[in-house]
């Protein structure tokens, strides 16, 4: 059993007004906190719950083929679980993501659509398969 109780990604960003515009006012992650002070920034966005998924390296150019048609993403990758992966990337590009291919359905039958955010990180939105009955 373990003992952790929360998983937080910190992202350190160059331009911190437009990452709070991108995360919270247009992903729509809810704000639960800021402690910014003289010394420096930060808020803290709700994400709902978190995993860690930990690939090895044919798996990530694995499923940067599949979602992006190339090997793209770096050590770290936000994957974000959403109602409608197209919709709410075509919202994310309005707000300054660059789409990085085009929606698929993947081998396990989820909706992916990679972007890369404004500070340069990329985010696969999923929606996941229909459960069938």
């Amino acid at each position: 059993m373990s003992d952790v109780g929360e998983l937080r990604v910190t992202l350190t960003v160059d331009d911190f007004d437009v990452a709070v515009a991108f995360y919270r006012d247009a992903l729509g992650l809810e704000q639960l906190a800021d402690w910014s002070g003289a010394q420096g920034r930060v808020v803290l966005l709700e994400a709902g719950r978190a995993t860690l998924e930990l690939f090895d390296e044919p798996q990530a150019a694995l499923v940067d083929e599949i979602e992006a048609g190339r090997r793209v993403s770096g050590k770290v990758r936000l994957a974000l679980e959403v109602a409608g992966s197209e919709a709410t990337a075509r919202e994310l590009v309005a707000a300054g993501a660059q789409q990085i291919g085009s929606t698929v359905t993947t081998p396990w039958g989820d909706r992916n659509t990679r972007v890369q955010a404004p500070d340069g990180m990329q985010l696969t939105l999923f929606s996941p398969a229909p459960v069938e009955p």
